[in-house]
């Protein structure tokens, strides 16, 4: 069989990229690129555990998708020796459904709970006294006759994360002993995360390749592979290797421009520039005039528009700034609205 056909054979192509998924990410805490503060502060952490022969505090790991909150799960239960429990917070929508699982819980396990401010409020407020006596109340019966019933738990670690920080009540927030602030990657720290990807892949790439990548990742790891595999991608069937040219033409092909723009944010800055001169306009309005979900639009796409200074949010709605006319080469109506100062 011939690397041709290993590259369309459906089931190989299927095993492939769980493997391509699996090599990227790091295993250990001296592998993960970026997020500096946070490591430092996860590696005190789970050193101190360990000496004091003790299971790790609860964790939240909180910021934008895509910036390593699974990953850094993952290591640490491998840094803590321990297996590793992974579930979500839209799976657990009732008590029974995480009582389940944290009765199941082997001596210092792992537990690692994604998008954990989705989960229902019943298991919310089960899993406060899970966390705190590691034992959790069980209701046995209806009515008048039910009884709560204490069920005692082995001791665990728990790794929350959450896009959404602001959504988790209090008491629950209170609970995790430690809470780290992912930040977005800067194109040096990008660099490095496609490098080590490209090595891992045994794809040579120039330089000048690695650096167009990452200024259009978003600051964002996972955006970041998931570009490095259209490129690759590309030079294969284009048979070009992969040059700063086929970089640039592979991302052109998938409507990655120059500063990270998909079509979505194209769209919805089109929309604010043309539609709505500049602003400002409701996000409800926004949404249903692009055809997306406000949610969307406002944990999506926003974040990065705003971070790159594209458009400001202000009482009134969203506004375009300067920078936002000058990229897209629109000319404002005299009626527009333009942040002079952004």
């Amino acid at each position: 069989m011939s690397a041709l056909d290993d590259l369309t054979n459906p089931e190989l192509e299927s095993d492939a990229e769980l493997a391509y998924e699996g090599a990227l990410r790091p295993k250990t805490l001296k592998e993960f690129v970026g997020q500096t503060k946070v490591r430092g502060q996860l590696e005190l952490l789970l050193k101190a555990a360990s000496m004091q022969n003790r299971t790790p505090d609860h964790i939240l790991l909180a910021g934008p998708p895509g910036l390593g909150k699974t990953t850094l799960a993952m290591i640490v239960a491998q840094e803590s020796a321990q297996p590793l429990r992974m579930s979500s917070g839209p799976a657990i929508q009732h008590a029974g459904d995480l009582a389940a699982v944290l009765s199941s819980l082997i001596p210092g396990e792992v537990l690692f709970i994604d998008e954990i401010h989705r989960m229902a409020r019943s298991a919310e407020e089960m899993l406060y006294l899970a966390m705190e006596d590691y034992r959790i109340d069980i209701m046995v019966g209806k009515g008048a006759g039910a009884t709560s019933v204490p069920l005692e738990l082995s001791p665990f670690t728990l790794v929350g994360a959450t896009t959404r920080s602001g959504l988790l009540p209090n008491p629950l927030r209170d609970r995790f002993g430690f809470t780290a602030h992912l930040e977005f990657y800067d194109t040096s720290e990008l660099e490095q995360v496609l490098r080590r990807a490209a090595a891992l892949l045994g794809l040579e790439i120039e330089r000048e390749a690695l650096a167009e990548i990452a200024t259009r990742s978003r600051g964002t790891p996972r955006i970041a592979n998931r570009l490095l595999r259209r490129v690759r991608d590309y030079a294969l069937v284009h048979g070009t290797g992969p040059t700063l040219a086929a970089v640039r033409a592979a991302l052109e092909l998938y409507d990655v421009d120059a500063l990270g723009l998909d079509r979505l944010d194209r769209e919805v800055m089109t929309t604010i520039l043309t539609r709505f001169s500049g602003g400002p306009v409701g996000l409800n309005t926004l949404a249903v005039s692009v055809g997306e979900e406000a949610e969307t639009i406002e944990a999506v796409v926003e974040p990065f528009l705003v971070r790159i200074g594209l458009i400001t949010r202000t009482p009134r709605g969203r506004v375009a700034t300067r920078t936002a006319w000058d990229h897209f080469g629109i000319e404002r109506s005299q009626d527009g609205s333009l942040f002079d100062d952004l």
